[in-house]
């Protein structure tokens, strides 16, 4: 069994804004890296993200950046008592439709074909499902849905 998944969503915002959201580490801790994000997304670089619910920043290794339209990066797999620490790959995807919104669909790879890797795939499933709504409700209303959730 390989250890996949794939999310989506739709954003009422153009694709240059929405992309820019993501990799703009200024705007990105405003509706999802809860404990902030630093290092601008760019291909070859490595940033740091914090969260209040999986406190102590960490890195993300950022693969392949190609503006308006994909981000690839790599990121320590969530599986505790794994025999040594091993990568996921996540991409994401930004898909201009013709109605102005952006389709923006999240996949994740790479897990360990076991009970934990299993576990932990779900959860970032979750995470990441969370995050297109976190993204959603921001950058179409203001809100931020992640605060005050985790602390």
């Amino acid at each position: 069994m390989d250890l996949k998944f794939r999310v989506a969503g739709r954003i009422a915002r153009p694709v240059s804004e929405v992309f820019e959201a993501v990799v703009d580490p200024q705007q990105l801790s405003r509706y999802f890296t809860t404990g902030g994000a630093k290092g601008r997304m760019q291909t070859g670089a490595t940033v740091m993200w914090d969260f209040h619910d999986f406190p102590g920043a960490f890195p993300v290794k950022i693969v392949e950046v190609v503006k308006d339209s994909r981000v690839v990066l790599k990121w320590a797999a969530n599986e505790p008592g794994a025999a040594e620490p091993y990568d996921t790959t996540v991409t994401m995807t930004f898909e201009g439709l013709d109605d102005g919104r952006t389709l923006v669909t999240i996949a994740e790879q790479g897990w360990r074909e076991t009970p934990a890797g299993l576990k932990a795939s779900y959860g970032n499933c979750e995470g990441w499902m969370q995050a297109l709504c976190a993204m959603k409700a921001w950058m179409e209303h203001g809100i931020n849905l992640r605060e005050g959730m985790f602390k």
